[in-house]
């Protein structure tokens, strides 16, 4: 009997679960209908296991019509929750290849950030060696007044030219922060896409991006194959167990009920012995 209920709530749970993939599945690819698709999944997939068990039950009662019909409404309903749940773990799929892709557009974005700082980092260092040579052939020419007072007239070039160089480095710092952080996020991804690379490997020799995405389909139609059919078949299992079950204990409580009748018959057969053996065993005068 465990086993029984057991086998039910099992096939309830991953039906019920394969119902609320369908549901998400078929809001992404109806989405301008939320609410509607989600109360049709539900009623369609309560009438399908509701389908099945009656089917089961009523197997050899109902007519050939309703019997083909309920089988084809059966089958139709596993495949659109099937295409539901192809449909969620699709989209699962293509929104962690949109973020590994979105981290890989703004870490190129970086980079070429980057190098434009460090391109006005070298302009204006280039300045400032500029500058320097000018100085330097002043005091050549022995001209050391006319050095001090041109160091001064580039004061402000110069400290215009130092402030590039110090804001550029603090991008620049800023930048590769953010691009670690998303390195990071992109290295995560990687990993959890490393099973479905290695399964690539396996079945086609490579992990290419083409290659990994067959990989990715046929592992999610295994998925789907396996997930729905399970939750029918189970359900009919534990019909199947449940009405063994309830026939055993039926059996069970009419043999303990033959064994009290049997049992209540002696019993009463017994004392009506006893009692005809005490009429037979006294005296007459006794019984008067």
């Amino acid at each position: 009997m465990i086993l029984a209920y057991l086998t039910l709530l099992t096939a309830l749970a991953i039906s019920g679960v394969a119902a609320y993939y369908s549901i998400i599945g078929l809001v992404a690819i109806f989405s301008a209908s939320v609410i509607p698709i989600a109360v049709m999944g539900v009623v369609l997939e309560t009438g399908k296991l509701v389908s099945a068990a009656w089917l089961y039950h009523y197997w050899k009662k109902v007519n050939k019509l309703l019997k083909t019909y309920l089988i084809s409404a059966v089958i139709v309903l596993m495949f659109i929750t099937s295409m539901g749940i192809f449909g969620f773990l699709s989209k699962a799929h293509i929104e962690q290849t949109t973020v590994q892709s979105d981290n890989t557009l703004q870490i190129e974005s970086i980079d070429s950030q980057i190098s434009r700082q460090q391109k006005d980092i070298e302009r204006a260092e280039l300045q400032l060696t500029l500058l320097d040579d000018a100085l330097k052939k002043y005091v050549e020419l022995g001209a050391v007044t006319k050095s001090i007072n041109a160091r001064k007239g580039q004061e402000e070039e110069r400290n215009a030219l130092i402030s590039t160089i110090n804001n550029a480095t603090n991008t620049i710092a800023s930048l590769t922060k953010t691009k670690y952080e998303l390195r990071t996020k992109e290295n995560e991804l990687i990993a959890e896409v490393g099973p479905i690379k290695y399964i690539a490997e396996l079945v086609y020799g490579n992990s290419e991006t083409n290659t990994l995405e067959e990989a990715v389909r046929w592992v999610i139609i295994i998925i789907v194959f396996v997930f729905d059919p399970l939750a029918v078949l189970l359900l009919i299992s534990a019909n199947i167990s449940l009405k063994e079950e309830m026939t055993k204990l039926r059996r069970r409580k009419g043999q303990k009920k033959r064994y009290l009748r049997k049992r209540a018959d002696k019993k009463q057969d017994q004392t009506a012995w006893a009692v005809s053996y005490t009429h037979l065993t006294l005296p007459t005068s006794d019984l008067v």
